[in-house]
C-alpha cells in the first residue's frame, strides 16, 4: 500500500491551466497517481497508509527560489523555517558571484570575509570542503530543502585572478575556464555574476564571454547581477543580452528591478528590450521579488576602486582620512559604481543587521537618521561603521518603484526569487514573506496575477530554466515537492517591523515525499539534497 493520498485537492498544477480537484497519492518520494474527481465520479478511492483531508487547500509543486543567499544557512540551521515555511522546496544559491566553491585556503578566507554581511562570518561552519562538488556532497548530508548552485565567477576569478582590476592573462583566463568547467561537471547548474560586486566587477565582456560558452556548453545558464540597476540599468541589461547571444549562452537575470529615482516608469523600456531579443531567439529568463526596496551590504556602496584588493585593502582605505574622502565624493557627488552610478541618499539607506552587537543601535535606522542622532555628516557615521565592523553591516536600501514591480512580475518569463539574506537583527522581509507575499498580496488582493498564473512563475517556469524534468509539476513520475496552502488566508507574516515572522496559510511543505512542514509547524526532517545540473 502506497505511503499517502492527499485527499480533495484542489489542484493547481504549475502548467498554468485552471486548477481541478483530486487525490493525489505519494510513495517513495514521487506522485504514483492523481485521480481527478473521484468522489463526484463515484469510483474507487485510491488508499493509502496515511490519509491527509485536503478540502479547501490548493495543492500546487514545491516552490523554488530562483535568487537565494542560504549557502551557509543551510548547513548552519537545520531548521530553516525561514524558507521551508514559505514553502520553498528548491533554492538556487551561489549567487551574484561570490560564494564558497571553488576555493583554496587563501581565497576561502577572503571570500568569507566578503560576504560575511549576506551569511555571517562562518566561524560556526565546518569548511571541509573546496570545490563544487564537495560543497554539493556536504549538502547531500542532508538540509532542509533542495539546493541548485550557481558557479559563482568573482570566486573563480578571486581564485585565478586575485582581487585586483586588471585583465586576465590568456593563462589565467585558461584556468578561469577550466574551474567552471570543473564545477559544471560536478553538478553546478550555470554561473552568476556579481558585476558591481569585486572581484567579478573587474572582468570585461571578452573574458565574461568565454566564460559563459563553457557554461553553454555544459547546459547551463548564466545569472548576472549585472553593472547597473540604476543610472545604467537599460545599458547594462543590454550588455548582458548582447554578451550571452554571442556566447550562445541561456541568461537568466537576477533580482531584475528598475529602481532609484531615474528608472521610476520605465519598466515597460526594460520589457519591451526583453520582448524584441526573445522574439530574435534569446534564450533569456528573470526573477524578481514583490517588494521596493533592495538589500544589500554597506560596503557594497563603496566605488570599485575603494575595494581593489579585497576586504583588508578597503579597510585600509577607509581608515586613510584623504582617500575616505575620495571616497565620500564618489558616493556623494558623482555616483559611485557601487551604488549604480547613483549619488547615494543617506535617508534610504536602512542598516538592517551589524556583526558586532555593540553596534545594534544602528540597526533599523537610516544612515541619516544616525548621523542626526550623533550630530555628524552621514559619511561620518557611515565610515565609522564600516571600520568598527569590518565591512560586514548590511542594508535595506528604499529606491523601489511599485508600478516597475507590477509591470516586471507579469512577464511571461518572470519567476520568483527571494534574494533573502538571513543574517542581520532587521533582514529584509522578503527573506521570510517572499512566496506567501506573492500569493496573498499580488494574486489575492490585488489581482496582479492569476493564481495559476502565479504558481506556474514560482514552479514549473524556474524548474524548466533549471532543466529539472521531473520537478516543478503536479504530473505522475514526479518527485512528490509539494505545497499546500489555503487561498483565502495565505500572507507574509514578515513585515519591514517585524521581518522573522513567519507566513500563514501554508499548512504542509514535502520535500521528496517527506514533510517538512505539518499542520503549520517544523517537522524534524531533513529532506533536501544538491540538486545537480542534468547533462545536456
Amino acid at each position: 500500500m502506497e505511503e499517502l493520498v492527499i485527499r480533495d485537492a484542489d489542484v493547481v498544477d504549475g502548467s498554468g491551466a485552471d486548477s481541478y480537484r483530486a487525490d493525489v497519492v505519494v510513495d517513495g518520494g514521487r506522485i504514483v497517481s492523481i485521480v481527478k474527481e473521484a468522489a463526484a465520479a463515484g469510483c474507487q478511492r485510491p488508499k493509502a497508509r496515511r490519509e491527509l483531508d485536503a478540502e479547501g487547500l490548493v495543492l500546487s509543486p514545491g516552490f523554488v527560489d530562483m535568487h537565494a543567499h542560504s549557502d551557509l544557512a543551510l548547513l548552519r540551521d537545520p531548521d530553516h523555517s525561514a524558507k521551508a515555511a514559505q514553502g520553498v522546496t528548491l533554492e538556487v544559491i551561489g549567487q551574484d558571484g561570490l560564494s564558497y566553491a571553488p576555493v583554496d585556503d587563501r581565497t576561502l578566507g577572503e571570500v568569507r570575509r566578503a560576504i560575511a554581511g549576506w551569511n555571517g562570518p562562518g566561524d560556526d561552519i565546518d569548511f571541509d570542503w573546496r570545490t563544487v562538488g564537495e560543497y554539493l556532497d556536504r549538502l547531500d548530508r542532508g538540509i532542509a530543502v533542495n539546493a541548485a548552485y550557481l558557479i559563482p565567477q568573482g570566486t573563480v576569478r578571486a581564485l585565478a585572478v586575485g582581487w585586483e582590476d586588471r585583465e586576465a592573462t590568456p593563462r589565467e583566463l585558461d584556468r578561469m575556464r577550466r574551474l567552471v568547467a570543473e564545477g559544471m561537471e560536478q553538478g553546478a547548474v550555470g554561473m552568476s555574476s556579481g558585476l558591481t560586486y569585486t572581484p567579478g566587477m573587474y572582468a570585461k565582456d571578452a573574458e565574461l564571454t568565454e566564460l559563459c560558452r563553457v557554461v553553454a556548453s555544459y547546459g547551463g545558464y548564466y545569472c548576472p547581477h549585472h553593472r547597473s540597476y540604476g543610472a545604467g540599468a537599460l545599458e547594462a541589461y543590454r550588455e548582458m543580452v548582447g554578451l550571452t547571444r554571442e556566447a550562445g549562452c541561456p541568461l537568466h537575470l537576477a533580482h531584475a528591478t528598475m529602481n532609484f529615482g531615474v528608472n521610476k516608469g520605465r519598466a515597460p523600456e526594460l520589457l519591451a528590450l526583453l520582448d524584441e531579443a526573445l522574439a530574435a531567439g534569446s534564450d533569456i529568463s528573470l526573477d524578481t521579488y514583490p517588494y521596493t526596496p533592495g538589500c544589500t551590504t554597506l560596503a557594497a556602496m563603496l566605488p570599485s576602486w575603494a575595494s581593489e584588493g579585497g576586504p583588508e585593502e578597503a579597510l585600509r582605505r577607509l581608515a586613510d582620512h584623504d582617500t575616505a574622502e575620495r571616497i565620500r565624493h564618489d558616493l556623494e557627488v558623482t555616483g559611485s559604481d557601487g551604488c549604480h552610478g547613483v549619488p547615494i541618499e543617506w535617508d534610504t539607506i536602512e542598516i538592517s543587521g551589524v556583526s558586532d552587537p555593540a553596534l545594534a543601535d544602528y540597526v533599523g535606522r537610516t544612515v541619516q537618521e544616525s548621523a542626526d542622532r550623533r550630530g555628524e555628516a552621514p559619511w561620518v557615521t557611515a565610515r565609522g561603521l564600516l571600520l568598527a565592523d569590518r565591512l560586514a553591516p548590511t542594508i535595506l536600501q528604499h529606491v523601489g518603484h511599485e508600478e516597475n514591480v507590477r509591470a516586471i512580475m507579469r512577464h511571461r518569463v518572470h519567476t520568483g526569487g527571494s534574494d533573502g539574506i538571513l543574517q542581520g537583527a532587521k533582514p529584509h522581509p522578503r527573506a521570510y514573506g517572499t512566496f506567501p507575499h506573492y500569493l496573498g498580496h499580488y494574486v489575492r488582493e490585488l489581482g496582479v496575477l492569476s493564481l495559476e498564473e502565479c504558481v506556474a512563475h514560482l514552479t514549473s517556469r524556474p524548474a524548466a530554466r533549471l532543466r529539472l524534468p521531473d520537478r516543478g509539476l503536479v504530473r505522475e513520475g514526479y518527485v512528490a515537492d509539494l505545497v499546500l496552502f489555503d487561498p483565502a488566508t495565505v500572507a507574509a507574516g514578515s513585515s519591514f517591523a517585524e521581518p522573522r515572522v513567519l507566513p500563514t496559510g501554508i499548512p504542509y511543505v514535502l520535500v521528496d515525499g517527506r514533510f517538512v512542514i505539518e499542520d503549520g509547524r517544523r517537522t524534524d526532517a531533513l529532506a533536501g539534497r544538491a540538486v545537480r545540473r542534468t547533462p545536456a
